[in-house]
């Protein structure tokens, strides 16, 4: 999957740009503040239809104007399309070959991207919200039915808990329609955490022999799904419907007195493990960067065994965390094989064989220069 074309208009500091990119590596160069992180946010755009970096949509428009355009072509093995997404003071619009979309989730993943920025250590150090967001961002933009589903559970939770919070406020609970919603949730929950747990294995599978390579075999990597009650962890996918039957059941009261549903996929975590320690306590901060190395290149594996495609990978910032023997790893394992965008502050460093092959362009001011 490739990204020939990206077009921004009133987006951050880019009043209106249009850049063609090649197939291998792009690196965006220039000093900071200058919109080197701007192009890539855009980007992430086109494929999640959200930022890494703010939830306001409003950060995003240049302030002399109420809109912003992001549009992209996208080409694949079979063929090229384009995508928009526009950002308004009403909300997001997504389109794909210029047809509106009239959900965002029918946006998502049109485009697949695997991003690495330094803020990614927080996955390791990070809450366990933030990992189940690195699962779902991953998951959501390979399996549409996974998103859906997501979407679904989300919906049937919020339900289900304002029914728990406004019992204390009536004076009586309708048990059928309780057990209607309960029963969605199990549903829904079991499809997630089927999902996720599939995953989380096979990332662990093709995560395990690089980060051995980038830990010089000193270090051995474990992922574990971890779901927020011991009764769900080691139990075979058929008897997880069953197991969060009877968890509802034994926890109905307590769910009463507290307003709110005590357990499911909202609430589980990933754990990762160095030398069997949790790597979020007992790792250093160089062995998490490892780990987090190591998850994005399996990641950009994975993706390309779900879809057929590699994804594009976008570096923000990256190689000044990483010594000479990282980034040789980094980009064999990228070379030729997944169109990337790297941004960073100087070239200095890079490797040459990699500068020779790359499109270089230097930011300045929201202007792009090729060099």
């Amino acid at each position: 999957m490739l990204l020939k074309e990206l077009h921004l208009k009133q987006f951050r500091n880019y009043e209106d740009l249009s850049l063609s990119f090649q197939d291998g590596l792009t690196i965006i160069t220039g000093e900071n503040a200058q919109g080197k992180t701007n192009l890539l946010e855009a980007i992430f755009l086109l494929s999640l239809a959200k930022s890494h970096r703010t939830n306001q949509d409003r950060e995003m428009i240049s302030w002399e104007t109420d809109q912003a355009i992001i549009s992209g072509l996208i080409q694949t093995k079979n063929y090229e399309f384009p995508l928009e997404m526009h950002l308004t003071q009403a909300g997001k619009i997504g389109k794909v070959n210029y047809l509106e979309q009239e959900k965002l989730s029918q946006f998502i993943g049109k485009l697949n991207v695997i991003l690495f920025a330094p803020e990614d250590l927080q996955i390791i150090k990070g809450s366990p919200g933030g990992r189940r967001k690195f699962i779902d961002a991953e998951l959501g933009q390979a399996q549409p039915l996974y998103l859906q589903t997501l979407l679904d559970y989300n919906r049937t939770l919020k339900q289900r808990n304002r029914y728990l919070k406004e019992f204390g406020y009536r004076s009586t609970f309708d048990e059928l329609y309780f057990a209607v919603l309960t029963e969605q949730l199990i549903d829904q929950a079991t499809i997630l955490i089927q999902e996720r747990k599939r995953f989380v294995k096979a990332l662990e599978e093709l995560a395990q022999p690089i980060h051995t390579e980038l830990s010089k075999g000193r270090d051995i990597l474990e992922l574990s799904y971890k779901a927020n009650h011991s009764t769900l962890n080691g139990i075979d996918e058929s008897e997880l419907k069953d197991a969060y039957q009877d968890l509802f059941n034994q926890a109905k009261e307590r769910e009463k007195e507290r307003g709110v549903t005590l357990y499911g996929p909202h609430r589980d975590d990933l754990e990762f493990l160095i030398n069997e320690n949790n790597a979020q306590f007992y790792a250093s901060q160089g062995q998490q960067r490892t780990i987090v190395l190591a998850l994005k290149l399996a990641e950009t594996e994975l993706l390309k065994q779900l879809t057929g495609e590699y994804p594009v990978l976008l570096l923000d910032d990256v190689l000044s965390e990483l010594d000479d023997g990282r980034q040789h790893i980094l980009m064999s394992h990228i070379e030729a094989k997944v169109q990337t965008f790297l941004t960073t502050a100087s070239i200095q460093g890079i490797e040459l064989d990699a500068l020779n092959k790359a499109q270089i362009l230097k930011v300045r001011n929201g202007e792009i220069y090729s060099e």
